[in-house]
């Protein structure tokens, strides 16, 4: 569909052209003769060499320019400059050619004027006005053609620039991951150490309370082992693995369901392709609501929805627990839990809101911006 595009824009400039040539040539001003077949011919010719503009910009309106002068000397009827070199000087400024269509546009004025001139033609008219008219349509035409490139070479000068921020906000997330790792492993290390030293003071006075000390210790060495797995994978910034997105959300909903959960995934809107830092984020909002919901809110089920908006990703995370984390819980914190995520959104410009619905458990709301905030 793109490449038909072109196409057909030089097939309808082609027709425009054939037929205003054409019908300056039917009119034969000035001439009492029919107009002979060879000015159609020139005409086909016109027209047909813009097919080749875009290729060749230089070579047609060096073709055209040509034409026009050999036209106009075996004296056939008038058709004027504009119509046939608009197309030609337009598509050489457009390719940046702009030195080549200024020199054709100059050269055709100067022999045209000329010619004109020596066949005895009031020079008032022609120095007055025709000339002046032709130029002004030639040096609109190619500043028309010349600020399209530039538009252009803007447009392309700024998505560049996106993909290059984008990549440093990418950047930024690994660099928070890692921090994250950090906290987490801090985390689950003192945990470790608090019920290893529980279950060597009570192993041998109080077994049952040792056995539990060391179920906990076994429940934190899997929960980090898990966590180290979702997330090594995006600190390998040598390799090719991509950024963790929402392509993975299965890979999360096994892990909770594994821990016990029963998770729902709900989808609204029309699910669309995210830029890689919002779907880097929405993974990782997704993840730390999880992972929260395994150690804190002695949950059963849980609830993710995807609402996809023209401009945001709003996704939800609602579990059916006790509530809110403690305050001095990790997720409280902010080292990798709420106050995590929050931070992670507000580098998007995005928000963060969490709640305690009437009907109980925890309400994780994310507004994930899909196109970078002013």
């Amino acid at each position: 569909m793109l490449s038909s595009r072109p196409r057909l824009a030089d097939a309808l400039l082609a027709a425009l052209v054939l037929l205003a040539v054409g019908a300056a040539i039917t009119a034969n001003l000035g001439r009492t003769a029919p107009p002979p077949p060879l000015a159609y011919a020139f005409a086909l010719l016109f027209a047909g060499v813009l097919f080749l503009r875009r290729r060749h910009p230089v070579p047609v309106l060096l073709l055209s320019a040509t034409a026009l002068i050999a036209y106009y000397v075996l004296d056939l009827p008038a058709i004027g400059l504009a119509v046939p070199l608009a197309a030609p000087l337009y598509s050489a400024a457009e390719a940046g050619r702009t030195r080549w269509a200024g020199g054709v546009g100059v050269a055709v004025l100067v022999v045209s004027t000329v010619a004109r001139l020596d066949e005895g033609d009031d020079p008032g008219y022609v120095l007055g006005l025709d000339l002046g008219v032709s130029a002004a349509l030639f040096a609109a035409v190619i500043a028309f053609g010349d600020a399209v490139r530039s538009r252009r070479g803007w447009r392309a000068a700024a998505a560049l620039d996106r993909e290059r921020e984008a990549a440093a906000r990418v950047e930024q997330e690994r660099l928070r991951i890692a921090r994250d790792l950090h906290d987490l492993l801090a985390h689950t290390v003192a945990v470790i150490s608090l019920h290893t030293d529980v279950a060597r003071e009570t192993l041998r006075e109080d077994p049952d309370r040792a056995e539990r000390s060391l179920t906990a210790v076994r429940t934190a060495c899997s929960e980090v082992v898990q966590e180290l797995r979702a997330t090594l994978g995006a600190l390998r910034a040598g390799e090719s693995d991509p950024v963790p997105g929402l392509d993975r959300l299965p890979e999360l909903v096994d892990a909770a369901t594994t821990a016990g959960l029963t998770v729902t995934v709900r989808a609204e809107g029309e699910p669309a392709a995210l830029p890689a830092v919002a779907d880097a984020t929405a993974y990782r909002v997704t993840q730390e609501s999880l992972s929260n919901i395994r150690r804190h809110a002695n949950a059963r089920t849980v609830e993710i929805t995807l609402s996809y908006r023209p401009d945001e990703l709003r996704l939800s995370v609602r579990d059916d627990g006790v509530g809110p984390p403690g305050p001095a819980s990790p997720a409280a914190n902010g080292g990798w839990g709420i106050m995590g995520m929050r931070e992670r959104l507000a580098l998007l410009g995005g928000a963060l809101h969490t709640s305690t619905p009437s009907g109980g458990g925890f309400l994780v709301q994310a507004h994930i911006p899909l196109r970078a905030r002013p």
